[in-house]
């Protein structure tokens, strides 16, 4: 009898969590710059779910596919789709966007799936290519029931972290402070240009602000998942803004910012020094990225070029080769997926000259939207089996596409808001192609795996882009919306900077638009430069802390302090390598739930923004920081570092599959 594998309790399932969990990633990436892996929370979901209805592996692995791409999709919208509002080029993000966008995240999802089933079957059995990510899920669901019992972690911390979120937004505490520093003393402090005593004088002085870290779960959440090395590498790049670049532009401008201050007090100054922050370091920031992502592609040099290599020995195959296929190595036929993509280019062909409102650039670009992001889909897939999807460059490939595109309308001619259009156009096409093209190709992995038919795999996927395509606008819509009624400015904003998209839209202003800063950007490239002469791990890194707030990779570290204090207390109990995996593995998951259910509330809280104001009680009108939200802080340290240490289990129990990373 044939095992149970499309069936569609396990696609509804799979639909469901590819629409939570693509809305967390997307709620996640717009406030901290990162997303997380779906995998893992995927497969221990699906597993428990399934098995209560005896359901099959094979079934499992369906929902799990279809789980993740939500993720992928939201990982590539976020990158690209704000920086339309950012740049400009869309004057709102309201429902009159919603076909743009959704049109935008649609085309790039399912050009991902069918360019990544052009190349799929030769990656999918290279010896030489290790999966990581894939290998771990299949073991997860291989172990069974075990791997099952996990979900507690998950479904617990979930309901932990949307509490704590809304209680905080209800004013029960505080969850971000300001702390003002006076940097020299305004009126009195100056810097001589000179030793002489008539040499010239400059007046100096100011009020700088820091913040302490944000008492959030998903931000905890994301330390821990990345481990403080990581995460010590972005706050390095927060304390090189907010304790070097501001302070320093403070003490120096403080004598003429005065004269622009309602008042002189320390909220005066503060708001000022976001201004310095915003417009003079983030620009820094910009050309710390750009680095960054340069950098990133050419350490993969040797692994993009064997992407490519292999990209076009497949499309070489001869039907006689593909003829001689087992149930396990059917796809989508070439002739299916060609006309596929022909159909696809045309409507592509329409949505760039209805965004633009241009006729051959529109075309032109469809054209190298289609080979650039063919390649760098394959690409994409390439980095995904040696280093996993955790930690594919999308960003930086859809880099280099953004700036091929500019280029090429500068040539044509092209400028102001319709060319910056055209390039965005293309780079959110891409962007979200290489992203689907990367988590379908490690999803494939784990059906060879685990004896899966790739074609119905590759159904479920494309059931599974469209679905999410279709609602992952409103998750996006109503947190710029309900950002922007709060005050906060929507994206760009302090509490949704979108530094990935914020770069985007600078660059396709800047070379499109003619609108950038370039001195700055200059000056952050040679800081990147500089970076990687003293060989600093991630330059990338450094640069997104430097864009994001400083309370929020504050947060960041003190999550990845918590993972290495849990690390240090399970190795004084004496823990064994199968009990130290259960611990990390209960950890990421705690982590998870933490960021899921902050994530999920978030857009409950966005929400409530459009409702009466009875709605939005607050308990106190002054809700304290140091009291309440360092009780509240006390509290996460001790689930995050404690509940882990409980599952450690016997000693003489195996080793689980760990946790994917």
């Amino acid at each position: 009898m044939e095992m149970k594998e499309f069936t569609w309790r396990a696609v509804l399932l799979g639909l469901f969590m590819t629409v939570i969990l693509g809305a967390a990633n997307a709620y996640l990436g717009l406030r901290a710059g990162i997303t997380i892996a779906a995998t893992y929370p995927a497969a221990v979901i699906g597993m428990a779910v399934l098995r209560t209805w005896k359901g099959s592996v094979l079934e499992e692995n369906i929902a799990r596919t279809s789980g993740t791409i939500g993720e992928g999709l939201a990982a590539g919208a976020i990158f690209t789709i704000p920086a339309f509002v950012i740049s400009g080029a869309w004057p709102a993000f309201g429902l009159h966007e919603y076909w743009k966008a959704t049109a935008l995240m649609m085309v790039g999802s399912i050009l991902g799936v069918l360019f990544i089933s052009l190349v799929r079957r030769v990656m999918v059995e290279d010896p030489e290519l290790p999966f990581p990510e894939s290998v771990a899920a299949a073991e997860i669901h291989k172990a069974g029931q075990r791997g099952a019992q996990a979900a507690k972690y998950l479904f617990w911390n979930i309901g932990v972290g949307g509490i704590v979120y809304i209680i905080g937004k209800f004013g029960l505490f505080a969850a971000d402070q300001d702390v003002y520093l006076g940097i020299g003393n305004l009126g009195h402090s100056q810097v001589r240009l000179g030793t002489g005593g008539d040499a010239n004088a400059l007046a100096t002085g100011g009020t700088t602000v820091f913040a302490a870290p944000s008492v959030s779960p998903a931000y905890l959440g994301v330390g821990y998942i990345i481990g403080v090395r990581l995460a010590s590498i972005q706050f390095a790049g927060s304390v090189l803004a907010w304790g070097l670049l501001v302070p320093m532009m403070i003490y120096f401008l403080g004598p003429q910012l005065r004269h622009y201050l309602p008042a002189d007090t320390p909220q005066d100054w503060a708001g000022m020094a976001d201004s310095v922050w915003r417009y003079i370091v983030r620009p820094i920031a910009v050309g710390g990225m750009l680095v960054g992502a340069a950098y990133t592609l050419f350490k993969m040099r040797a692994s993009l070029t064997s992407g490519f290599g292999k990209a076009i020995a497949d499309l070489r195959q001869t039907a006689e080769q593909r003829a001689k296929l087992s149930r396990t190595e059917r796809y989508m036929s070439f002739k299916t997926v060609f006309a596929l993509i022909a159909i696809v280019f045309v409507l592509m062909c329409w949505l760039y000259i209805h965004i633009s409102g241009l006729v051959w650039p529109a075309i032109l670009a469809a054209v190298v939207m289609l080979i650039v992001g063919f390649f760098f889909a394959t690409v994409s897939g390439n980095l995904v089996g040696f280093i996993g999807s955790s930690n594919n460059p999308v960003s930086g490939l859809t880099l280099s596409t953004l700036l091929i595109a500019a280029l090429l309308m500068v040539a044509l001619g092209v400028s102001g808001t319709s060319g910056v259009a055209a390039v965005l156009g293309v780079a959110a096409v891409v962007c979200v192609s290489s992203s689907v093209a990367g988590e379908l190709l490690q999803d494939f992995k784990v059906g060879y795996i685990l004896g899966g038919t790739p074609q119905k795999i590759q159904i479920a996927e494309l059931i599974a882009v469209v679905v999410a395509s279709l609602v992952m606008f409103f998750p996006l819509m109503l947190l710029h919306e309900g950002s922007i009624r709060a005050g906060h400015g929507g994206f760009g904003g302090v509490d949704l900077p979108a530094p990935q998209a914020g770069l985007m839209a600078a660059l396709a202003q800047g070379i499109v638009g003619g609108n950038m800063p370039w001195a700055l950007v200059v000056v952050g490239i040679i800081f990147g430069i500089a970076m990687i002469m003293m060989q600093v791990k991630s330059p990338m890194l450094v640069a997104v802390g430097m864009y994001l707030p400083f309370g929020t990779t504050f947060a960041i570290f003190v999550g990845g302090l918590f993972r290495s204090l849990g690390d240090w207390a399970a190795k004084r109990r004496g823990f064994n390598s199968a009990q130290m995996a259960r611990v990390e593995n209960a950890g990421v998951l705690t982590a998870s739930g933490l960021i899921a259910g902050e994530a999920v509330l978030g857009l409950v809280w966005a929400g409530l923004q459009f409702a009466p104001a009875w709605a939005r009680p607050q308990i106190f009108s002054n809700p304290s920081y140091f009291v309440g939200g360092m009780i509240v802080l006390a509290g996460l340290a001790a689930l995050m570092i404690g509940l882990p240490l409980t599952s450690a289990g016997d000693p003489s129990e195996p080793a689980p599959p760990t946790a994917i990373m």
